[in-house]
């Protein structure tokens, strides 16, 4: 299986896993709390897919894997990983939601919906193959992910 494959394969993995938690709400806290890190360090590395073919060489198909793996995990309904008694406790480490997110539903809905939007956008832009285009829409999913993050992450 080529590497490409592989990534695809773990992000569609991850949203079906996800998929299943919400179904279920399967597991203990720190599975549910491991299994959101890893979701998030998957779309940080995908991110971080995206930027190295925007600060180099463009391959577009590079760049549409990536976005597809951050628009699966997206639209993976990985909000149900977020339960009673996940705002503390370590997966694979120490969790950093902060206690906002489990109380602030409104800003959370905001900021949900902005990720998926310009994720979902971000799939449409790199299909599409315009790098400039690409680097455009990077910038709004970084500032989506940012939203969320300055409001509902701890810093270390």
């Amino acid at each position: 299986m080529k590497a490409s494959t592989k990534t695809l394969a773990l992000g569609l993995a991850l949203a079906i896993g996800s998929g299943v938690a919400a179904a279920q709400v399967i597991g203990k806290a720190e599975d549910q709390i491991r299994w959101r890190q890893s979701a998030m360090h998957t779309q940080a590395w995908s991110m971080g897919r995206i930027k190295a073919n925007l600060d180099g060489t463009f391959n577009k198909d590079q760049v549409v894997e990536a976005a597809n793996v951050i628009q699966a995990i997206a639209n993976s309904k990985m909000g149900s990983l977020y339960q009673p008694g996940t705002d503390s406790g370590k997966g694979w480490k120490n969790t950093r939601v902060s206690k906002d997110y489990f109380s602030d539903r409104e800003n959370l809905a905001k900021y949900g919906g902005a990720y998926v939007k310009e994720a979902n956008e971000m799939a449409k832009v790199a299909a599409a193959g315009d790098a400039g285009a690409v680097k455009a829409q990077f910038g709004k999913l970084g500032e989506a992910c940012k939203g969320c993050h300055d409001k509902f992450r701890q810093e270390d």
